[in-house]
């Protein structure tokens, strides 16, 4: 990974090596406290909403849309936008990242961090490359240090796509957060503009305001009480997009789901916000709070069960795959916020999610893992991170 001058370098903060003794053969994780902006746990509804984003979507002028690019002009893009990210004022730490340089395995720990796409890991071809090499398609991002509140991806589906993130639900923040970083972008690149049309973009639903807002939330009582089609099938209708925990073409992980407006032609900024903070994420919150009140009085026991099954299970499975851990963490968040599991907090459930994820989990223990090895090591970890002191 690369940095501009006086930037910083190396991998985001909260990586390290592994420390500690031994226990059945593996290296246990301790001491590692991640400063992501989205595992925090803080701020409004986080009950329901982990986290809330704004995105736009940009090019420059003059320039094909990265899609339709030679290599060399999507390198030239490149330097362009790095050249000016490293020197825009964007934050107080900036760091740049050269993904086809990047190994894989920190390639995807950007991607468990929602700080780049899988596409944009991939590169291009949208093809892995053998012994896990990136592909030489020029392409970058640059983060925000240590919090990692903003990330703008270069040479993905746009020249650049500009991230927003905040714990919690706070869509107006993440606006007027990612409004003054356009600007400052902006007054460095020439953006491809239409008075007709808006911001010209590689897909025509991100034409017009190329904003997307969206909320992660965390559905556990729809899904328990059955209601949760029903609420996708409303969102379908209202034009809202629902979509899995790493956003489009993804499934659902751990009962969290991204909630996003499908299309910005035809919308101002405002109104978009207006209908995913006024109307749309509010009454999803609701949904779940209602569906977590009917559970805990009329199948209390049942759910109890669940949640403190799923905590024992945790604090004692020797093997455990990306899925089950997921899922199982997801009852104990949810018995975390109704008050049944007092020893955790949001912040601590909110980690495992990500530290359970292959890269993390390889990076942490220092080493790749064969699928039987990152079992065993996420288990290792979980137990380690739940054990009551």
């Amino acid at each position: 990974m690369n940095a501009g001058e006086g930037h910083e370098g190396g991998m985001p903060p909260g990586e390290g090596g592994p420390d500690g003794g031994r226990e059945g053969g593996l290296r246990p994780i301790q001491g590692h406290e991640l400063q992501t902006e989205w595992l925090r746990g803080q701020g409004q509804d986080t009950d329901v909403v982990v986290s809330s984003r704004a995105r736009l979507a940009r090019n420059l002028a003059g320039q094909k849309f990265a899609a339709k690019a030679t290599k060399a002009e999507r390198a030239q893009t490149l330097d362009t936008c790095r050249s000016w990210l490293l020197q825009a004022g964007l934050a107080d730490r900036i760091m740049w990242v050269d993904l086809h340089e990047a190994p894989q395995l920190e390639r995807m720990q950007l991607v468990e961090r929602h700080l780049i796409s899988k596409p944009h890991a991939r590169g291009k071809s949208h093809a892995a490359t053998a012994e896990g090499k990136p592909t030489d398609d020029p392409r970058g991002v640059a983060i925000s240090l240590p919090d990692e509140r903003l990330s703008i991806m270069v040479n993905e589906e746009d020249h650049l796509r500009v991230q927003v993130i905040r714990s919690g639900f706070a869509l107006s923040e993440c606006w007027r957060a990612i409004d003054e970083v356009d600007d400052r972008v902006e007054a460095g690149l020439d953006y491809a503009y239409s008075a007709k049309f808006g911001y010209l973009t590689a897909c025509p639903t991100n034409v017009g305001t190329g904003l997307r807002i969206s909320a992660m939330v965390h559905l556990p009582g729809l899904r328990m009480s059955g209601d949760l089609e029903k609420v996708k099938r409303a969102a379908a209708d209202m034009n809202i997009a629902v979509r899995g925990f790493y956003g489009e073409g993804s499934e659902s992980a751990g009962d969290f789901f991204q909630i996003s407006n499908q299309t910005t032609l035809g919308k101002s900024e405002r109104k978009i916000i207006e209908e995913l903070e006024r109307d749309i994420v509010p009454q999803i919150v609701e949904y779940e709070r209602i569906a977590r009140r009917m559970l805990m009085q009329k199948r209390r026991l049942s759910l109890e069960d669940q949640v403190y099954r799923a905590m024992g299970q945790l604090q004692n499975a020797r093997l455990l795959a990306t899925e089950e851990c997921m899922q199982l963490l997801s009852a104990v968040r949810l018995g975390v916020v109704l008050g049944m599991i007092k020893e955790f907090d949001l912040a601590l459930v909110n980690q495992l999610t990500l530290l359970a994820q292959p890269a993390h989990l390889q990076k942490f223990m220092g080493r790749e893992l064969d699928q039987e090895q990152r079992r065993a090591a996420r288990a290792l970890l979980v137990r380690q991170k739940l054990t009551v002191k």
